[in-house]
């Protein structure tokens, strides 16, 4: 069922596994000396649940290659992430490239040239809930959130669904954004007890951004655990700094509107007083 309906997918990110070299590892090639959660809020194993939320298994010893916003085609990647399988103008929307070049980023995890409009945590994984015509006819009964979530036929339920990865002792946390590695109808792996299937990348079922290869301390091409996540679950962390498509950077934008519309009724409200 899942293959006849992958033959739908219009997109997938492809990456290509760097050759083994004898190099340092990603947690010393980067420094978080300068990173105010290094020294403070990193969360270093997996945070208490809330138990009013549902939970979901970690998918452990997963492949896990670093993809990125703008990158150009290459030998094992044909489809260049100028768009997403979700946004025709993903690089547009975002801002830029979002280049994996360690000396091209801050220590606050975004591109030294520029402040990215979504979020910076992003990964792909080799699902995509759409097809031209809406949904996938599986979606509704194999994505868990699926009648919570849904908001129009044309709109996908799992865009910008936040997921938990685990290298070590490190967790981090990022929105789920576009589909692969290769594959965009592995429904078996990304919501069942399937394992990633064979390609170019050594098996890998993982795609993650550069912000979250160098939280985790990773190679480009590491082994990491991850899971779905409810946002109720989520610690805070550089995850939640910027984005207009970020849950915590939505949430803070309504509480100050609302803030702001209650300031100005209690003003009117002093007027009216005084005016009497």
């Amino acid at each position: 069922m899942y293959s006849a309906a992958g033959l739908a997918a219009s997109h997938s990110t492809a990456k290509a596994a760097e050759p083994v070299k004898a190099k340092r590892s990603g947690s010393e090639l980067y420094s978080f000396d300068a990173d105010d959660w290094a020294l403070s809020s990193i969360p270093r194993t997996e945070p208490q649940t809330s138990g009013t939320v549902a939970q979901y298994p970690w998918r452990e010893a997963i492949v896990t290659t670093t993809f990125w916003i703008g990158e150009k085609p290459g030998e094992n990647n044909p489809v260049p992430n100028r768009k997403s399988c979700w946004d025709p103008r993903w690089a547009e929307n975002y801002g830029g490239t979002d280049s994996p070049k360690r000396s091209e980023r801050l220590s606050t995890f975004i591109p030294r040239d520029f402040t990215p409009r979504q979020n910076p945590f992003y990964v792909a994984l080799p699902y995509n809930d759409m097809t031209s015509k809406g949904h996938k006819p599986e979606a509704e009964q194999i994505i868990p959130w699926f009648r919570k979530d849904f908001q129009s036929p044309t709109r996908s339920v799992c865009k910008g669904r936040w997921i938990a990865i685990r290298r070590g002792d490190r967790v981090c946390y990022a929105q789920w954004e576009d589909a692969g590695p290769f594959r965009t109808d592995h429904a078996g792996y990304v919501f069942g007890n399937e394992r990633p299937e064979p390609n170019l990348n050594k098996g890998a079922g993982l795609d993650v951004s550069p912000a979250v290869r160098d939280f985790l301390g990773m190679d480009d091409t590491d082994v990491t655990d991850w899971k779905f996540v409810d946002f109720a679950d989520i610690p805070a962390g550089p995850w939640a700094n910027f984005g207009d498509n970020n849950t915590f950077v939505i949430n803070r934008r309504a509480a100050a509107e609302k803030a702001q519309v209650a300031l100005a009724a209690k003003a009117a409200l002093e007027q009216a007083v005084i005016a009497e």
